[in-house]
């Protein structure tokens, strides 16, 4: 079975999606960006809220597929910015 990390790597979106996550990923900041994506309360360590957020993200993903018009390009890119940051996180934790 894959970590998160791996599950992470093989996520396949848009490029446009990853680039725009990528570079509001330089500013993703935890305390900030994390609470209100989870539902607020207390931040989960990095692990567990990249299995809630890839959660999240499949499902806004499965909404973009279908063309749903509930879909938002900006909470798909808060939520892809939201992963990228806590795998930056949990490699640092895990390799230094």
């Amino acid at each position: 079975m894959k970590d998160v990390l791996g599950m992470l790597n093989d996520l396949r979106r848009p490029r446009l999606l990853i680039r725009a996550a990528r570079i509001a990923a330089q500013d993703y900041q935890r305390a900030k960006h994390l609470g209100p994506l989870l539902g607020g309360g207390g931040l989960p360590r990095s692990g567990a809220a990249i299995v809630k957020l890839m959660e999240l993200e499949a499902d806004i993903d499965t909404r973009r597929r279908t063309h749903d018009a509930g879909y938002s390009v900006s909470a798909h890119v808060e939520i892809l910015t939201a992963l990228m940051g806590e795998a930056k996180v949990l490699r640092e934790a895990r390799y230094g």
